[in-house]
């Protein structure tokens, strides 16, 4: 951390109201901006971390319009819901807010006006979709179709962006728009909103953008592209019943009529950062001290976000800031990419995903907290799978830190009266293990200060194992019966380096740091949560040296990590499945297997071949990793397939049974040396295997297994 800046706000992405907590959004935003919030107070900085829930986001309308319930009903549930998941998970937020607070609605309608004022906006009276059905203009996300991009063609792309391809979208360029709210095709009508001028205020944009060669790839690529295209006037009002109002005086001087007119959810949820901001310094007994961590030039403001939503914290909201005037400017922008799910896309839709609250009814917090910051997906997708998190549980913590905190602390009360040995004449391997603690807390802090979380957590573990490895090769075991001082030097390290690991593996696993350094009788230890004094304490880098007093009374110890079985993870592989089944069932009219359905005949049996001939397919196991629909044809669905050796292209003829999305992601079987075939004019290189059932309906054969597998 460069030493101009005098305090740190860290903000992480507003969840939506309309939905709990899965792991794909913890593993996007929140756990990696946990994690460097608490080091930052361990190493006695002033930072505050800032969080809230969206609650203005058109599925938020949607969802209250499927349950005939008022939108606050919605977010009143789902905002209560999501405090309490991150909560139990152990974030630490130093205020966690709410859109719908009347301190937003004052914040984001002064921030309007300041703008307004400055004639940063353009207003423009244009025609616009409208549902003669619903008798409501429609709101972006209340528009549905095809992205028109040439590479994606996206069936459910919605009207402000498609969230396969990235693309920033406007409701008139989808292709075949539909209403999300009655399924009505849409009809113009004519109404006034204010944009923001984003085009005008690209040189400056792109300058400030062009200061920050250090942030990460994946976000210098996304925001490079978008230069690279040009960026269009972005419309900040909608049409809605639901929402911050547009200010009346602003309106009255427009002569337009403000009724029905809020701000645009992507306008307002940022403000959402400054607004609970406000209300945290309020809760301090000090109302203006917002100001110094959104306003002060010696601050520095950082987004943790997930990668959909790296245009608007690196863009838009930018934007805003530098046209209002009075706020610092994002000094990095970590994005993470997404989390898949055993295999296949995260969705929700599809039942297809693990909630944070369910998991935790099961598991420690700081399993999940692990397990995530194994795979975080910083710089490209990663795959959750629940056997993968089996064996980082039972093999990392459980047998490779837990055990050697646990051998050293009952060694310790086993054989030296339940205190710390002396140090008495080490020989070089104590001498190497103690000098080398001095290296652990500045590589693991230089790690995560550069947002480097996954090998972080790895450089800590890394200190265990080599822990490991010493206790080991001391074998106290057996000096213990020929050489109890050499005996005790050994326990003596082993402790000093059980008290450098109960510091360091704090950001990373709280509660189980806390456990270990009870055992310790460890104090003294700064606080990784807000409240802390930054001044006093053993900091993060004070972990560096020796903790532990010679003759220092040690706690009670006790087992830091128990293993899953086998029996767990296939219990959870079948909640899972289950899920998704009943996900599926509900979307359906008919269940495929009720009798109401049970109408068809099976297909009959083939002709028996010789097992020489089955030999001559060779069937590898693929994931799909881009799924589109083919234009101009009503049955093809190009993919591309990793086939963990090459990558291929394969047209996939289930357009009419299934979507894109549905298909992208999956692990499948492949035809691997059918002859290429071309089709629609593009060329098909090998063959999905599929099952249809005795309606017709066409599903995807998946697999289990690794990308180029064989299956015999």
């Amino acid at each position: 951390m460069s030493q101009s800046f005098a305090r740190t706000l860290v903000t992480a992405a507003l969840p939506y109201a309309n939905g709990p907590l899965h792991l794909g959004h913890l593993a996007g935003a929140y756990l990696p901006a946990d994690v460097f919030c608490r080091y930052e107070r361990m190493c006695g900085r002033d930072v505050v971390f800032i969080c809230g829930s969206d609650e203005h986001g058109v599925p938020i309308m949607l969802r209250a319009r499927a349950e005939d319930v008022p939108p606050q009903v919605i977010v009143d549930r789902y905002h209560a819901e999501l405090k309490s998941g991150f909560e139990r998970f152990g974030m630490s937020f130093d205020y966690y807010g709410r859109t719908s607070s009347a301190t937003h609605r004052e914040t984001s309608q002064a921030f309007f006006e300041k703008l307004a004022e400055s004639d940063t906006f353009v207003r423009k009276t244009e025609s616009q979709l409208f549902d003669p059905e619903a008798g409501m203009f429609l709101a972006d996300r209340f528009v549905r179709g095809t992205c028109p991009s040439a590479e994606c063609g996206n069936p459910q792309a919605y009207g402000d962006q498609c969230e396969r391809c990235g693309r920033s979208l406007s409701p008139s360029e989808l292709i075949d728009p539909r209403s999300a709210i009655t399924d009505a095709v849409p009809e113009l009508r004519e109404t006034t909103h204010w944009y923001l001028p984003l085009g005008k205020m690209q040189p400056k944009l792109a300058a400030w953008f062009d200061g920050h060669p250090e942030w990460k790839t994946n976000v210098r690529g996304q925001v490079s592209s978008w230069l690279k295209e040009g960026l269009a006037d972005r419309a900040v009002t909608r049409d809605l019943g639901w929402g911050v109002p547009v200010p009346r005086k602003v309106a009255q001087t427009a002569g337009v009529d403000a009724e029905g007119k809020v701000l645009y959810v992507w306008f307002d949820a940022p403000i959402g950062y400054i607004s609970a901001t406000r209300e945290w310094a309020e809760g301090q007994g000090d109302k203006e001290r917002w100001k110094a961590y959104w306003q002060a030039d010696d601050t520095r403001l950082i987004h943790f976000i997930g990668k959909d939503n790296i245009v608007f914290h690196c863009l838009v909201f930018p934007a805003m800031l530098m046209a209002h005037g009075q706020y610092v400017l994002p000094d990095n922008v970590p994005a993470n990419e997404f989390l898949n799910l055993e295999g296949g896309k995260l969705s929700t839709s599809r039942g297809w995903a693990v909630w944070v609250l369910d998991f935790l009814d099961r598991y420690p917090a700081d399993y999940l907290r692990y397990a995530l910051l194994r795979i975080l997906p910083e710089t490209k997708d990663s795959d959750f799978a629940w056997r993968e998190m089996q064996a980082h549980i039972n093999n990392e913590l459980a047998d490779t830190l837990g055990n050697f905190a646990n051998r050293s602390v009952t060694f310790a009360v086993r054989y030296f009266d339940g205190k710390v040995p002396p140090l008495l004449d080490p020989d070089p391997p104590d001498q190497r293990m103690l000098a080398s603690l001095a290296d652990y807390p500045t590589k693991v802090g230089q790690l995560i200060e550069s947002y480097r979380f996954r090998d972080a957590l790895d450089a800590a573990m890394g200190l265990a194992r080599a822990a490991n490895k010493y206790f080991n090769d001391a074998a106290p075991w057996a000096t213990r019966k020929t050489d109890m001082s050499r005996c005790g030097n050994t326990i003596h390290v082993s402790l000093q380096v059980c008290a450098t690991l109960g510091v360091l593996f704090e950001p990373f696993l709280p509660a189980s740091a806390a456990r270990l350094r009870a055992q310790l009788a460890l104090t003294g230890v700064r606080a990784s949560v807000p409240g802390a004094d930054p001044g006093s304490g053993i900091g993060f880098h004070d972990a560096g040296r020796p903790l532990l007093a010679p003759g220092a009374e040690l706690g009670e110890p006790e087992i830091l990590f128990s293993k899953i079985e086998d029996a767990a993870v296939a219990a959870e592989l079948d909640r899972l499945q289950a899920a998704s089944r009943a996900a599926q069932q509900d979307e359906a009219p008919e269940a495929p297997n009720s009798p109401e359905a049970d109408d068809g005949d099976y297909a009959p049996a083939k002709s028996v071949i010789a097992f020489d001939d089955f030999e001559k397919l060779d069937l590898r196991v693929g994931r799909v990793l881009v799924a589109e629909r083919v234009k101009k044809s009503k049955k093809l669905i190009r993919c591309e397939v990793d086939l963990g050796y090459e990558r291929r292209q394969i047209l996939a003829g289930v357009a009419e049974h299934m979507t894109a999305d549905e298909l992208s992601g999956r692990q499948v079987v492949v035809v691997a040396n059918l002859a290429p075939r071309k089709m629609a004019g593009l060329e098909s290189q090998g063959m999905l295997l599929m099952a249809e059932d005795r309606q017709g309906r066409l599903v995807p054969v998946e697999a289990g297994s690794e990308p180029g597998a064989t299956v015999s």
